[in-house]
């Protein structure tokens, strides 16, 4: 039996708590805000206000782990320590960001931890860590399948002193929001490179570099997720100096793969989260509306479709526990099994699941009366984000194959 730490149950108590007092009370507030802003991309008061409840009670940078705990006020916590917390954060879909613990800042605060220098996580580690700044992690492109990372096509071209950046960009998240501040751009810096893997190179490029234009705020299935935003950007002759770099040209492949292994096992974690409270709600539901002379939670498909959620989120968060406890024992590169197989088995579940929660819903469960819309829209971007399924599910299957074809 999976048992978490100590120091893992006392945070889920006091987060639990702290959701409890100051997150679900508030969802109206957050909404109604957003509904009547003039910039729906700007700063929210409420998430200010709630941060610094966040901070003053502990519950803050709670992602970084022991190896990186050096950056952070807490001697850090595993994965497997971390997965109940965020499954606690993502019940609530803007909640990971009132603990600093929200994608993509995350993956990006460890890419500035792993592989930035020290002049450049001063410059940019430290206010994100602060919550003080966003940033975004810039590498899918409109015009290439980017679930090939080495299809990546935006130029990246030395000029004396510079690096100049040509190309475009899209579902840029955090792109639209007025707190961003730095993007992290993978582009292609040595297309000739026999080595395929060693062509791309990522570079820091600040927000407001003259020739960074912010094309357009993308949806998806109708939903803008302000104030973050997914962006179209283009680089048209942008120009930074040679020491944005991150670790060294021709290793924005290397540095994309560290980066996005606990980024899509985190993901997997908010979703259980999402769906535990779609589960909730429908059993809520079922014993207060009434048809045909009965509760629904009387009818024989009801209590099938809750028995099948039930079961489907318990084997989903048994898989993410074994998955971050290996990634804790051998590192995510050598847990990559685990993460495709969360990554492609979660989302897709997440999914259904919170579409059965909504049909018990009627109506009401399509609008914004209720979380599940917008989970289900969270769900169903998730098995796009970090790599489409598909691509996972190849790599996965290729390894899988050899793994019981050798000879004993």
């Amino acid at each position: 039996m999976f048992e978490f730490g100590q120091k893992s149950q006392q945070l889920q108590e006091k987060l639990s708590a702290f959701m409890d007092e100051h997150i679900y009370p508030n969802e109206k507030a957050y909404a109604e805000y957003l509904h009547n802003a003039d910039n729906r991309f700007a700063a929210i008061p409420l998430m200010d206000e709630l941060k610094i409840k966040a901070k003053e009670a502990g519950l803050w940078n709670l992602f970084i782990p022991p190896s990186l705990s050096q950056f952070c006020d807490h001697d850090g916590l595993s994965n497997f320590d971390y997965a109940p917390l965020a499954e606690i954060m993502g019940r609530v879909i803007w909640a990971p960001e009132v603990f600093n613990c929200n994608a993509p800042d995350t993956g990006n605060m460890e890419v500035f931890m792993k592989y930035a220098n020290e002049e450049q996580q001063k410059q940019w580690l430290t206010p994100l860590l602060a919550g003080e700044i966003r940033s975004c992690y810039c590498m899918t492109e409109p015009q290439n399948a980017c679930s090939d990372a080495t299809n990546v096509e935006l130029s990246i071209e030395r000029e004396g002193d510079e690096w100049v950046l040509n190309g475009r960009k899209w579902f840029i998240t955090n792109a639209m929001y007025e707190r961003t501040q730095i993007f992290i751009v993978m582009g292609k810096s040595d297309p000739e490179n026999p080595n395929r893997h060693k062509q791309q190179t990522q570079v820091l490029v600040p927000k407001n570099t003259q020739g960074v234009e912010i094309v357009r705020p993308l949806t998806t299935l109708g939903y803008d997720d302000a104030p973050l935003g997914h962006a179209e950007v283009h680089f048209t002759n942008v120009r930074v100096p040679i020491g944005n770099i991150l670790l060294g040209e021709g290793r924005g492949f290397e540095i994309a793969q560290g980066r996005l292994g606990p980024g899509r096992i985190h993901h997997c974690m908010r979703l259980i989260g999402a769906a535990q409270r779609s589960l909730e709600l429908a059993c809520k539901r079922a014993v207060s509306r009434t048809t045909f002379g009965r509760p629904l939670s009387k009818h024989q498909s009801i209590r099938e479709d809750i028995s099948k959620c039930f079961a489907e989120i318990e084997m989903a968060r048994l898989l993410v526990l074994k998955t971050c406890d290996k990634m804790d024992k051998v590192g995510p590169l050598n847990s990559l099994d685990l993460i495709a197989a969360s990554k492609t088995t979660v989302p897709l579940l997440v999914q259904n699941l919170i579409d059965r929660c909504m049909q018990m819903h009627g109506a009401g469960g399509l609008t914004e009366d209720f979380c599940m819309a917008e989970a289900f829209n969270y769900a169903r971007w998730c098995r796009q984000a970090d790599g489409p399924d598909q691509v996972h599910q190849m790599a996965l299957g290729k390894q899988i194959i050899q793994r019981y074809s050798e000879e004993p």
